[in-house]
């Protein structure tokens, strides 16, 4: 049986989602600047980036689960398509619609010469430092 949510309350739960300062957006960016990295917050490039090394040319984006389309992976699903069945026609495309966007976004920046990353609000919880150590690595690669 599949419950349904008043569309009011599930607008009232939705919009109170942060798109700022979130709680991934936090605890990487702690992680990064333990290791000695300095970055700008939402610096304004297509797409707007959580991170933005400028000199290196390296963006940051910390994707949430369900709205960039990876709460499938997390509830151990087998597919995009499996977690989408259970969503309404309003959400299923809104998810689609991100996930169109953020390869355009990504492409977009590449083009202009940015090195993307993008890590999953789930991976950010669980490894922040292994998130950050990448970031190093990478921006110690591109900075040298």
């Amino acid at each position: 049986m599949k419950l349904l949510r008043d569309p009011k309350t599930t607008y009232k739960i939705m919009s109170s989602v942060k798109s700022k300062n979130t709680k991934p957006e936090r605890l990487l960016g702690s992680a990064m600047w333990k290791l000695g990295l300095r970055y700008r917050k939402h610096y304004k490039l297509i797409g707007k980036p959580d991170f933005v090394f400028v000199k290196a040319k390296i963006v940051v984006f910390c994707d949430g689960d369900f709205w960039h389309g990876n709460n499938w992976r997390i509830r151990g699903l087998g597919s995009l398509e499996k977690e989408l069945e259970s969503y309404s026609e309003f959400w299923k495309d809104k998810i689609l619609r991100n996930i169109e966007r953020d390869k355009n976004v990504t492409e977009s920046l590449r083009k202009e010469g940015w090195l993307v990353l993008r890590f999953w609000e789930s991976e950010i919880k669980k490894t922040p430092n292994t998130c950050a150590e990448k970031v190093l690595r990478l921006y110690t690669k591109k900075i040298t």
